[in-house]
């Protein structure tokens, strides 16, 4: 009934299908196998992509070809440039979208994505032989074999759902958890955890009151997440801002003794950066009240999501609570707010390729590994995906390093720091964020995806458009001078300091307040020039001239740590016999097997002191 795949995804979530899509667009032959053919890139929690951090991992995933930014642009209903009042390294692009288009727009993308095949049904075990993986059983008894599996189970592995005092086993409302590949994999030798997440109540838009809430609007200008030709919004829905209260509060608190949480119940941790409403009221109790985002679910539907009131308390204190709050009064709620624990796998366990060290060409992807959010899944999805293909080749491994993108942080810091809650990306985890742009992610990373067969011509072609546009643009302000006459007025409507003499174009848009549109209409042959190009190839070229100094100082803390990434440690080295260093890094260093000496110094234990050691030792 079936042949032999190439790759088998399990899994037809965020990350697998960024994991089928890269591995059938390189080449491969796919199978996704999905418990539910109607939930395929289903957004079980918030109906948006992007944030903070998360929208430069968006930005990369479509550089390197992915699809969750193409998706994004097409289905979107509000676009919002984060910190855009901030510098260029901390603009976070997140959109708004519409979930049901969301969903349907992969399986759309995916059907019409050559070489994937679809199978409806739960894998309960996967085929394993001298050490390697070579397929799947599903749950009808049904064995299809691969030469590599990628697994993206995200909370399904043992999945139990928790409301109050009630739980039930369920990988998501409504659906059932998936069993066996757990005890499978602990058998096999592999160490498991539990970790929770949460979600919270959804209610009925129209029976709330935005004349009391805030109003939230998109971007006067939106900008979009791909790179290639998607059309930005032509017009948004707004989201609204309203508070919990102490009234609120209170209420919650009579539920606490029902809660999972509080009562040791629920036993995995949860994610610490999105805590519950009942989480926060408890840690923050100075606090008198709290943000609540309302977030419309689409364009034409009525369901509302209520960010920032995820929770497991019974229902009916949820519902009480919900009607205590601004706006809310006459609130009717669709479904409660609910936790749910789920299996992991502490990601110390895998190769940067994502692959397991236990089982050749098995690869983990998402919240297998310990993370949580859509675009942390979606990237290592991808990133799997590309691996499984190559590895199946016999092709060299595709692994981006911490100062290419923020996926080769996200990537570096599960394998060598694991992670004992809910792995979340912010800015502050990428040391070279300044490199790291969201505008620049085409330029770091499609001539990549180019080499492997996953970026197409016309992508690296447009990438070097905008390099040499960016290049023609720098050297034009570098060169241009202007006189105090023509600027002066400008640079005053800025506030900035007026000009005595004549002063180059370049050093005037170095200035704080001073924007590339504000050097627009001084002399026509100015506008002659940076007008034949587009504004984001111009954004290139001011932030280059804006930020130069920090750009080429953290270009050269990369070119001191790339001499540590490129010292080798041999794999047969045992650190047992190395008494100089600590007995955490002796032990660290045995699980982990580092395979640089950049590695070894970003693991969690291991001291400066035990890395030169270690350089002693090989011979450095």
């Amino acid at each position: 009934m079936f042949k032999e795949y190439d790759v088998i995804v399990v899994g037809a979530g965020h990350a697998g299908c960024e994991a089928a899509a890269a591995a059938a667009n390189m080449g491969s032959s796919v199978l996704l196998v999905t418990m539910n053919m109607q939930t395929i890139a289903q957004m079980s929690c918030n109906p948006a992509m992007g944030g903070v951090a998360k929208g430069q991992i968006v930005r990369e995933i479509d550089a390197l070809g992915g699809y969750s930014g193409i998706v994004t642009d097409k289905t979107a209903i509000q676009f919002r440039m984060l910190n855009s009042s901030k510098g260029p390294a901390m603009w976070c692009p997140r959109a708004q979208s519409d979930r049901m288009m969301f969903a349907n727009e992969w399986r759309l993308m995916l059907e019409r994505t050559p070489n994937v095949d679809f199978w409806q049904d739960m894998v309960s075990g996967l085929l394993v032989k001298d050490g390697r993986v070579c397929g799947v059983r599903t749950g009808m008894g049904i064995e299809i074999h691969s030469k590599a599996v990628v697994l993206t189970n995200g909370t399904f592995l043992n999945g139990l759902i928790h409301i109050g005092e009630k739980q039930f086993g369920g990988g998501r409302a409504a659906e059932k958890a998936a069993t066996g590949i757990t005890e499978q994999l602990i058998e096999l030798g592999f160490e498991a955890g539990r970790m929770k997440t949460g979600t919270p109540p959804r209610v009925d838009g129209r029976s709330l009151n935005y004349d009391l809430m805030e109003e939230q609007p998109g971007d006067t200008n939106p900008q979009k997440f791909s790179f290639t030709d998607t059309k930005p919004l032509s017009k948004q829905r707004a989201c609204h801002i309203t508070y919990t209260s102490d009234k609120v509060h209170d209420i919650l608190r009579t539920g606490f003794e029902q809660s999972p949480m509080f009562s040791g119940r629920i036993k995995g941790p949860g994610p610490r950066y999105c805590p519950s409403i009942e989480d926060k009221i408890e840690r923050f109790a100075s606090r008198e009240r709290h943000q609540i985002f309302v977030e419309p679910e689409g364009w034409d539907t009525v369901e509302v999501y209520i960010n920032g009131f995820s929770t497991s308390l019974p229902e009916d204190v949820q519902y009480k609570a919900l009607k205590a709050i601004q706006g809310f009064e006459n609130v009717k709620m669709f479904r409660p707010g609910y936790a749910i624990e789920y299996d992991y796998f502490p990601p110390v366990q895998l190769n940067h390729t994502l692959e397991t060290r236990l089982v050749k060409n098995l690869f983990f992807a998402g919240q297998i590994n310990g993370t949580t959010g859509y675009e942390e899944a979606a990237c290592q999805g991808l990133m799997a995906g590309i691996n499984a293909h190559l590895a199946v080749r016999e092709e060299a491994p595709f692994i981006i390093d911490r100062s290419e993108g923020y996926i080769g942080v996200l990537v570096d810091d599960l394998i060598n720091k694991g992670t004992e809650e809910p792995y979340r990306m912010f800015t502050s985890r990428a040391e070279y964020r300044v490199l790291l742009r969201q505008d620049n992610a085409d330029i770091r990373l499609t001539p990549r995806a180019h080499a492997i067969g996953l970026a197409s011509d016309a992508r690296l072609e447009r990438v070097r458009q905008k390099e040499a546009a960016a290049e023609h643009l720098i050297k034009f302000l570098r060169e241009t001078g202007v006189d105090p006459d023509m600027v002066n007025a400008a640079l005053e409507n800025k506030q900035s300091a007026p000009i005595r003499q004549r002063a180059k174009l370049a050093l005037l848009l170095s200035r704080p307040h001073i924007e590339l549109s504000d050097l627009i209409g001084l002399h026509p042959d100015i506008d002659r020039v940076l007008l034949q190009y587009e504004p984001e190839f111009r954004e290139q070229a001011e932030i280059t001239i804006k930020y130069e100094g920090y750009i080429q100082k953290e270009k050269e803390l990369v070119d001191k740590m790339q001499r540590l990434e490129h010292i080798l440690i041999h794999e047969s080295i045992d650190y047992t016999t190395m008494h100089s260093i600590s007995s955490e890094a002796r032990e660290k260093l045995n699980r982990v097997k580092p395979r640089t000496l950049g590695q070894a110094s970003r693991i969690s234990g291991v001291s400066p002191s035990d890395i030169a050691v270690l350089m002693v030792h090989i011979g450095r």
